[in-house]
């Protein structure tokens, strides 16, 4: 039976045994709860204990769960695929998104953002493995793209994404991830801020925190199988 209490609790024990194996702070560490195609009760229930940060996939199922609930002490990431008519939704109801790989994407979500709100956090999507079927700017374009987005108003430029391809042993899996670290410190030599790197899902997300990852994605260990 599904203890989200559990669950949440196990998460937490071991994303700080994990940074304190690479001698990181672990409040330097979030966990953001992908809780795509699950339903409301369970979002709540891991609101209530303790977890406010929540990443959708699906434009139209993100924003009906960010209306229903209607409560400003949770944080909405986007992290699903951006397709071009679904920016203005984006801009208007969430508060990051992790997946910009395109510099019209970004100009739409600035344009788009309501003049009331905050700047909407974005981090820029990496094809960290070179995937032909995956998302993702190619390195050779990443700080080109980075630079433009870092001029955009509305949008505050916070770091870099990455899903890479599966990797079954721990120190596979640290190469991707070490890879965008050093990524997001060149970016920063060329006078950008960033301070964000989101990696890490509940297969692999040891590994991305031994490599610097500042957000880790995770469904499966905190709310089950879909």
């Amino acid at each position: 039976m599904l203890n989200i209490k559990k669950n949440l609790s196990t998460l937490n024990k071991n994303m700080v045994n994990a940074a304190n194996e690479c001698d990181r702070d672990a409040k330097s560490i979030s966990l953001l709860a992908v809780s795509k195609k699950h339903p409301i009760e369970l979002i709540k229930e891991a609101h209530a204990h303790g977890q406010n940060h929540f990443g959708e996939n699906f434009v139209q199922e993100g924003v009906d769960k960010i209306r229903t609930i209607k409560s400003d002490k949770l944080c909405w990431h986007f992290i699903g695929h951006i397709q071009s008519n679904k920016t203005r939704v984006i801009a208007e109801h969430f508060d990051w998104v992790h997946t910009v790989d395109r510099i019209k994407i970004a100009e739409r979500l600035s344009r788009q953002r309501p003049i009331k709100a905050t700047s909407l956090n974005v981090c820029v999507q990496v094809n960290i493995d070179n995937e032909i079927a995956k998302s993702g700017v190619h390195m050779s374009d990443l700080v080109k793209l980075c630079q433009a987005i870092d001029e955009l108003p509305n949008l505050t430029l916070r770091g870099l994404m990455c899903i890479p391809a599966t990797r079954d042993k721990y120190k596979e899996q640290r190469k991707p991830f070490a890879e965008l670290y050093q990524q997001k410190k060149l970016l920063n030599e060329h006078n950008l801020k960033l301070d964000t790197l989101s990696m890490g899902m509940t297969n692999d997300f040891q590994a991305a925190i031994k490599e610097g990852a500042t957000i880790i994605r995770i469904g499966t260990a905190l709310f089950g199988s879909r």
